[in-house]
C-alpha cells in the first residue's frame, strides 16, 4: 500500500457499508467546511446523495470546484466518472461481521422489518446486492460494467477478486474497522485534518445470529474473505 501522500484533495472517500464509515464521515465534518464536502448543501439528501451515482456527477459538475471530499457508496471506479486525480482513502472491516452488522441495521431501521428474521433479510435479493462481496465490488466494478452504482450485479470470479486486490493496494490509505483509530491517526497525520474527537454512529443493535447463518455468510462471501485477509495484514 502507498505509504506516504502530500495531497491536498481532492479527497475520495469510498464508504463501505457497516465498516465505521459514519464515524469517520461526523469527524470529517470537523475537518471541512459544508462546502467543502460531498454530500453537502443542495446534494440532495440520502440515500440519493450517497447512492446515486448520476447524482454525484451532475453536483461534481455543479460545485466540484469547491468539493474537496466526495463520500459516499460508491465504487472507486465513480473517480474516473469525475474526470480527476483523487487521493483515495477507505475502510475494510472483517466480512462476516459486517454483515451481520449490516442485517441488524436493517432490521433497526426498515420499515416493517422489526420482527423478521435475520436470514428472511439476508434472502432478500435487494440486499443481496449490497451484501454479497461487497467490498470486492466496489474495488472491482468498472465504469463500463457499471449499470447501477452499488447495486450493479456482477459474477464473482477469481479475476474480479484479484483486480479488488490490486486496486486496495492502490489506495493511499486504507485501513480495517478493527484498528479503526490508527486509521483515523494516519490520516490526521498525513493530510495535516483536525479530525476531532472519536465517537460511535450509526450502531446496529446486537443480533443473535445462527450457526447455519453464519455458515452461508462465511460460504457465500469467499470473495470478501480473501480480499479482506490481505488487506488486514497489509493496511494500517
Amino acid at each position: 500500500m502507498p505509504s506516504e501522500s502530500t495531497s491536498s484533495g481532492p479527497f475520495f472517500f469510498m464508504h463501505l457499508q457497516k465498516t465505521a464509515g459514519t464515524a469517520l464521515w461526523q469527524r470529517l465534518n470537523d475537518a471541512f467546511e459544508p462546502h467543502e464536502l460531498y454530500p453537502g448543501p443542495g446534494d440532495g439528501e440520502p440515500p440519493i446523495s450517497t447512492l446515486a451515482v448520476d447524482n454525484l456527477v451532475q453536483r461534481w459538475g455543479a460545485r466540484g470546484s469547491e468539493i474537496r471530499v466526495v463520500a459516499g457508496h460508491f465504487p472507486l471506479c465513480v473517480t474516473d466518472l469525475l474526470g480527476g486525480e483523487f487521493t483515495t482513502f477507505s475502510v475494510l472491516r472483517e466480512p462476516v461481521e459486517r454483515i451481520v452488522s449490516g442485517l441488524g441495521h436493517y432490521r433497526d431501521t426498515e420499515p416493517g422489518m422489526a420482527h423478521a428474521s435475520l436470514e428472511e433479510i439476508y434472502d432478500d435479493p435487494l440486499r443481496q446486492l449490497l451484501l454479497r462481496n461487497h467490498m470486492v465490488k466496489m474495488l472491482s466494478l468498472t465504469t463500463a460494467e457499471m449499470t447501477n452504482g452499488a447495486f450493479t450485479e456482477v459474477e464473482f470470479t477469481h479475476e474480479r477478486t484479484q483486480r479488488a486486490i490490486e486496486a486496495a493496494r492502490g489506495m493511499d490509505v486504507i485501513g480495517v474497522q478493527e484498528r479503526f483509530d490508527d486509521f483515523c491517526d494516519t490520516l490526521a497525520q498525513r493530510f495535516g485534518w483536525d479530525l476531532g474527537r472519536p465517537r460511535f454512529a450509526n450502531r446496529s443493535s446486537g443480533s443473535e445470529v445462527s450457526a447455519g447463518l453464519r455458515s452461508r455468510i462465511t460460504a457465500d462471501n469467499e470473495a470478501d474473505i480473501e480480499l479482506y485477509e490481505v488487506v488486514r495484514t497489509h493496511a494500517i
